[in-house]
């Protein structure tokens, strides 16, 4: 997981700088990102790891954070690996 989480901060750092982001801290409420740009992350998520999120997983919770989004993703590869 510390690979997805290395990924999402290098991704986040190429469009809003370098920073001191902890892996839980919350990055809608630090104005690091918004809407409009959750979306760009989205498709980046869904584009580096042949992953697509469902309408519910679309929840913003998933997403507020480097920790929150690791989980995701990683519980989505585990699923697309067992279902291979």
């Amino acid at each position: 997981m510390n690979e997805i989480k290395l990924k999402v901060r290098n991704f986040l750092t190429r469009f809003v700088g370098p920073n001191e982001l902890k892996d839980t801290d919350n990055i809608f409420e630090l104005n690091i990102v918004n809407s409009l740009f959750a979306m760009q992350l989205v498709h980046f998520l869904e584009s580096e790891y042949k992953i697509i999120f469902t309408n519910q997983e679309l929840d913003i919770s998933n997403f507020q954070s480097l920790e929150a989004i690791a989980n995701i993703v990683f519980s989505k590869l585990t699923t697309k690996n067992t279902n291979n």
